[in-house]
């Protein structure tokens, strides 16, 4: 964040080069870590309610081509996230699974709270799925007790259902 100096020309005072560089790697690491968790949360899903993933329907559902679906989960492959099974679909390993958990809970936690804002839902929705990938576990902690100080229950609830009316 960029603070202004207190001088005649009111510039930007930048922060210290490491400082910087090391939030935009932060930035840059979780852009790429954001697509592999919506991958493994969306295979998920489909494994769930379809009993299989095929990557026809996870380029479908992401708005991708069958090319780069392709190309990420044999990614997801290589970094021990999901297997393959000539003529079915993709599946989670283990690691995999504890991945879209974990994203599904920090996507609920963010969705809870811009609701709790005041943030129409499907409009948290679509904003949370950005969010969800670049807060820190010490930001999602805070927007746990935000919500539950102020009556929610537990942040990761599938819908956010307030326990008692709550004024910001």
């Amino acid at each position: 964040m960029l603070r202004f100096a207190k001088n005649k020309r009111n510039t930007p005072e930048l922060p210290p080069e490491l400082t910087q560089a090391r939030r935009f790697g932060k930035t840059r690491s979780a852009q790429s870590r954001a697509l592999l968790e919506d991958y493994v949360e969306l295979i998920a899903d489909l494994l769930a309610t379809n009993g299989e993933a095929r990557p026809t329907d996870v380029a479908r559902r992401l708005g991708v081509s069958h090319a780069t679906a392709i190309k990420t989960i044999s990614r997801l492959k290589r970094e021990g996230l999901a297997t393959g099974r000539p003529y079915r679909g993709v599946f989670l390993t283990d690691t995999g699974q504890a991945l879209a958990e974990r994203t599904r809970a920090r996507h609920r936690i963010v969705v809870n709270l811009l609701v709790a804002l005041g943030v129409p839902p499907e409009i948290a929705e679509a904003d949370a799925e950005g969010i969800e990938h670049h807060v820190s576990e010490a930001t999602l902690k805070a927007f746990t007790h935000f919500l539950q100080t102020r009556g929610y229950g537990p942040a990761t609830q599938k819908s956010l259902k307030p326990n008692r009316t709550v004024s910001a």
